[in-house]
């Protein structure tokens, strides 16, 4: 099941953060491990993931580089910069809140949080 664009929208940053702090990848490589890492819940297409990287290269997260394949093609690969490592550190700090407040109010186990 894919999320709806406004929950995506926000974890998609620290999701794609995540995934490359663990190894440096290439753009469609990148797309490809969202979907099928999260059970295809962050299936996020080029067109959302390129200008993320963009955003988050922008912002000192991320850095590109240029790699040569095996079969000779040049690919643009990206790794988690110091300063994107520290950004992820406070956005999971932030994420672990948020998870726990929703819990404090019954959605992680589908209780209404009334009492009727």
């Amino acid at each position: 099941m894919t999320l709806e664009r406004e929950w995506t929208r926000g974890a998609a940053p620290l999701a794609v953060l995540t995934l490359l702090d663990r190894r440096e990848m290439y753009g469609y490589e990148l797309v490809e491990s969202l979907e099928r890492d999260s059970g295809g819940s962050l299936a996020l297409g080029q067109s959302t993931v390129y200008p993320l990287l963009y955003n988050l290269e922008g912002k000192g997260h991320v850095e590109a580089f240029w790699r040569e394949a095996p079969s000779g093609r040049r690919r643009k690969y990206y790794r988690a910069t110091p300063s994107g490592r520290k950004w992820l550190e406070g956005q999971r700090s932030q994420w672990a809140k948020l998870v726990e407040a929703m819990a404090s109010l019954g959605v992680a186990d589908g209780s209404s949080g009334s009492a009727r």
